[in-house]
């Protein structure tokens, strides 16, 4: 028999409660912030559409003490009721957080749960990390609803090597990388002073994410990209989310000035010897200075100056974390059907995907599994 206790939090109320141990987990864990209480408080409490979302996070207890939590919540898309993770999209990176992370039958028997307690559909948990605990739930014999690899893999891609100083690593680029980084700060610099740096932590942060929401809904409108909840007018999500950086002492909020008014921001978090760049934008108006180009190297140099060994650009395919980027992860995802509606449409994607492979066209939308079966 289990020595854990299982329970599935589906409440606002109960969500708050169980915040202390969930953090103390958390921080004895040595989770990443996207699995943290206050990371999913800040994202359920200023989600636009909670009409169409549920609850289903999975607590594992031994005694008093909470050992394991499975970040999960439904959302509605097309008539299907699909489990993904808890705030899949403001994350990075998806997994379940332990007291033991070599403890797989925790997550097995914590999917069990989940699997058990029903109120979906279809399961769809994207970007798993190779070293991902929950990656355990590929195994044929986890029990519950069973869990394939799904064809919507991302790119990780990382800055890491044996460079002893920011220069250093300047010095190994290519000439055109170092050319178009000196002729983008001449270009700025001629419209005023060009400063670097991080905000101290007594700044108010609003203005500068003003300006970042500001860049970003120009950037989307010339590229005739749609908006996300992030950036929509009177959105709080982005707001909230960087709050939860700051609190926990992990924020590390770059700008890039020229003549003392912001044209770049980078918002960014420090974990485990890691930069990880969040959220980067820029003011369209100075895009012939690359103003985001030359913001990303100034802080990758900061960070290889102050002893972190890895620039983690996260999720996204922007073309320049690929040319940048010194290593590259591949993050999987994995799907399972839990009712006959979701079993056929996991069957529909996978044939669908299969066709597409064979006679070479392009496969489905990444984060929309069901439209493959719509």
């Amino acid at each position: 028999m289990s020595p854990e206790r299982f329970e599935i939090v589906r409440s606002t109320d109960r969500l708050a409660a169980v915040g202390p141990a969930w953090t103390d987990l958390w921080t004895r864990s040595n989770a990443l912030v996207f699995q943290s209480h206050a990371w999913i408080s800040a994202w359920w409490a200023s989600a636009p559409d909670r009409d169409r979302r549920a609850l289903a996070i999975v607590l594992a207890w031994r005694g008093e003490t909470l050992v394991g939590v499975l970040p999960l919540a439904t959302v509605r898309r097309k008539g299907f009721r699909v489990l993904e993770w808890a705030a899949k999209d403001c994350s990075d990176f998806g997994d379940a957080v332990l007291a033991d992370r070599t403890n797989a039958g925790l997550v097995r028997r914590m999917w069990q749960q989940a699997s058990r307690d029903g109120g979906f559909d279809l399961a769809y948990l994207n970007r798993l990390l190779p070293d991902a605990a929950a990656r355990v739930l590929l195994a044929p014999a986890t029990g519950g609803v069973r869990l394939r690899l799904n064809h919507r893999d991302e790119a990780n891609w990382r800055v890491r090597g044996p460079w002893p100083t920011g220069q250093a690593w300047f010095d190994a680029q290519s000439k055109k990388t170092r050319q178009n980084y000196r002729r983008g700060q001449k270009t700025m610099g001629e419209h005023g002073p060009l400063t670097f740096r991080l905000l101290g932590p007594e700044e108010p942060l609003g203005p500068v994410l003003d300006r970042l929401t500001q860049f970003k809904r120009a950037w989307l409108a010339t590229h005739d990209l749609p908006s996300t909840a992030f950036y929509d007018e009177g959105s709080q999500a982005l707001p909230a989310m960087v709050q939860v950086l700051a609190a926990t002492g992990l924020l590390h909020a770059f700008v890039l000035e020229c003549g003392g008014a912001v044209v770049a921001v980078s918002i960014n978090f420090v974990q485990a010897g890691t930069m990880m760049a969040f959220v980067t934008t820029y003011d369209p108006a100075f895009e012939r200075g690359s103003p985001g180009m030359v913001l990303m190297m100034d802080y990758i140099m900061w960070s290889i100056d102050r002893g972190l060994h890895t620039v983690d650009f996260l999720c996204g395919d922007e073309g320049f974390k690929g040319r940048f980027g010194t290593q590259s992860l591949t993050l999987t995802s994995i799907m399972g059907g839990r009712t006959p509606q979701g079993a056929a449409a996991h069957l529909v994607d996978r044939t669908r995907h299969a066709w597409q492979r064979r006679f070479g066209k392009d496969g489905a939308a990444e984060g929309a599994p069901t439209e493959a079966a719509a």
